[in-house]
């Protein structure tokens, strides 16, 4: 059974910094492509940033130069590093597989003064 859960979420100003945690388990995970999704009320998800298992790295042109998504396949766990955000990045961070898909419950993140 696959789980992904997401944790990290929270309450910060505008300019701060948040990172996110997506555990998973009962996939390979190293294999496994995984992605950063988000889902801001009265909004449709929106792709963030994705990560290979090679590495390689995408990210919504929003969200580049401020986000990174990086993993390490020793804890089945990928990341999302935020760094300045705005109040435009509030939402609802949920992370991904892609074959086949899976996603987690998702982490509030709050960008308010």
């Amino acid at each position: 059974q696959v789980h992904l859960v997401e944790s990290g979420g929270g309450l910060v100003q505008p300019g701060g910094s948040l990172r996110l945690s997506c555990a998973a388990s009962g996939i390979s995970f190293s294999r496994s492509a995984l992605g950063w999704y988000r889902q801001a009320p009265g909004n449709q998800r929106e792709f963030v940033a994705s990560i290979l298992s090679t590495g390689f790295t995408n990210y919504a042109d929003s969200v580049k130069d401020r986000f990174t998504i990086y993993r390490d396949n020793a804890k089945n766990t990928v990341y999302l590093q935020m760094n300045s955000l705005k109040t435009s990045d509030t939402a609802v961070y949920s992370c991904r597989t892609y074959s086949p898909p899976y996603w987690g419950q998702g982490t509030q993140v709050t960008v308010s003064s």
